[in-house]
């Protein structure tokens, strides 16, 4: 089986393509780390064929199904039903909280006293559903907010008035509530024949809503809330002017953006699948997620997650991991952590992905693969410093271009990615954690969610 490819697989037999983010650098591309990833898959594919598991199933990029690749480190690998041998230990599984996280597992994100489902309210914010008595013509908004997020009295008045001008007819008013992040009521709001959606709310309230409405060509507007607004600030948009948001819903221009979707595989065989706008990842930086503080990160925003990074590092441990891009080779690598990136920019002014683009029809995968503590500061040095700062100046560039690219962090892009490893480790998606999952089938939608933005607003780079 030569170079990891099977006869019958019609994947080209090449290597992924070089990402932008490692062309600055002098050595270009790891390619040798490539090759010699490809020849430890090999000798994996030797063993594999000894077994019941078919090279060429695996070569045909099936890696998801309920027959995964060995890797060599068998006593916890998945056999044939998708269950592990030996089942983990619930004590372990529940630290460091004593708490087992599930997807639902997610922190209250209500009014206090308020639960079930999310509803229609009216203007005053009464929790009963109001009547449409009057057939309400088009055209027509709904507001989306999180009532903890927000001003709901200031931020439906706002949306009120400007609908009004606009000669809209008066809006649909939709709270979330713990059991509806946002997607249900978005659905409701499209079934009323809704001509744009506002969302209000953190990050997790926008990636909800964003899950309804992709595909439908419904503009969906923005108004930044709360800390976190990583879509925002990914594309420039104003973060302490709603009004200027709420005005590109009736008189703005529009941006076909991609949209990516997470397929979960659980260690039981159940599979789920959720949407992201920004990024989502596997290992560390999901267990960061999970480990920091709610009520810290409620009173600090992001800051918050240096709580999650001291609490995760001191057990964090690289993992062995089989991924693969559309019609790509197989790979093998050892990681800390996979991120799977629509956007590339993070708080604080951090750019993980200086090159990624909401707009590009690729998903942008990251690898951490830091040996030891001098690897986790070339992780830093190269989000911190080349990144995010070197690569504003032609100056900095040739800095760039006269070093050695280390491997720390290893870029590559594609349509989407498969992702499979022998024991299921901590996902999340958007800054929200989602359990933990051992097999993790990425896809991106192109151009399958349309964007208000305000009149003008650059898209160039975005």
């Amino acid at each position: 089986m030569p170079g990891g490819q099977n006869d019958n697989d019609e994947a080209p037999d090449r290597a992924d393509p070089p990402h932008p983010s490692d062309a600055v650098y002098s050595d270009g591309p790891d390619e040798p780390e490539l090759e010699a990833a490809d020849e430890e898959l090999g000798e994996q594919a030797e063993e594999i064929a000894d077994g019941d598991l078919s090279p060429g199933d695996v070569l045909q990029g099936d890696l998801l199904d309920d027959e995964v690749m060995d890797s060599g480190e068998s006593a916890d690998a998945p056999d044939a039903t998708g269950a592990a041998e030996d089942a983990p230990d619930p004590a372990e599984a529940a630290a460091p909280d004593d708490v087992i996280r599930e997807p639902d597992d997610v922190e209250p994100d209500t009014t206090d006293g308020e639960e079930g489902e999310a509803r229609r309210v009216s203007a005053e914010g009464e929790p009963e559903p109001m009547a449409d008595t009057e057939g309400r013509p088009s055209p027509k908004a709904a507001l989306v907010y999180n009532p903890t997020k927000v001003d709901a009295d200031d931020l439906r008045a706002r949306v009120e008035r400007a609908a009004k001008d606009a000669g809209w007819s008066e809006p649909l008013f939709y709270e979330t509530t713990v059991d509806d992040l946002g997607d249900d009521v978005t659905r409701q709001a499209l079934k009323e024949g809704v001509n744009a959606v506002l969302v209000a709310g953190g990050d997790g309230t926008v990636r909800a809503v964003a899950e309804a409405m992709t595909g439908t060509g419904v503009p969906l507007t923005i108004v930044p809330s709360g800390t976190g607004n990583l879509l925002a600030r990914n594309l420039l948009l104003p973060l302490d002017d709603p009004d200027a948001m709420i005005r590109a819903t009736f008189d703005g221009d529009s941006l076909a953006m991609d949209v990516g979707f997470a397929s979960l595989r659980r260690q039981d065989g159940t599979v789920d699948e959720h949407a992201f706008v920004v990024m989502g990842g596997m290992g560390l930086d999901a267990a960061m997620i999970a480990n920091t503080n709610p009520k810290l990160k409620k009173q600090v925003g992001w800051v918050a997650y240096v709580d999650g990074v001291a609490r995760s590092l001191p057990a964090a441990k690289p993992f062995r991991l089989m991924y693969q891009l559309p019609q790509r080779r197989i790979h093998a690598a050892r990681v800390q952590s996979v991120l799977f990136a629509n956007c590339g920019s993070l708080p604080a002014g951090l750019e993980l992905i200086p090159e990624a683009s909401v707009a590009d029809g690729n998903l942008d995968i990251v690898f951490l693969q830091p040996k030891g503590l001098l690897g986790w500061i070339f992780v830093w040095r190269r989000v911190a410093w080349d990144n995010s700062f070197l690569r504003r100046f032609r100056s900095g560039r040739r800095v760039m271009a006269l070093r050695t690219k280390d491997n720390a962090v290893r870029y590559s892009r594609g349509l989407g990615v498969d992702l499979a490893t022998s024991e299921p480790h901590p996902v999340q998606l958007d800054g929200d954690e989602f359990g933990e999952a051992a097999q993790v089938r990425v896809r991106l939608e192109p151009a399958s969610l349309l964007l208000a933005l305000p009149r003008g607003h650059e898209v160039e780079g975005l």
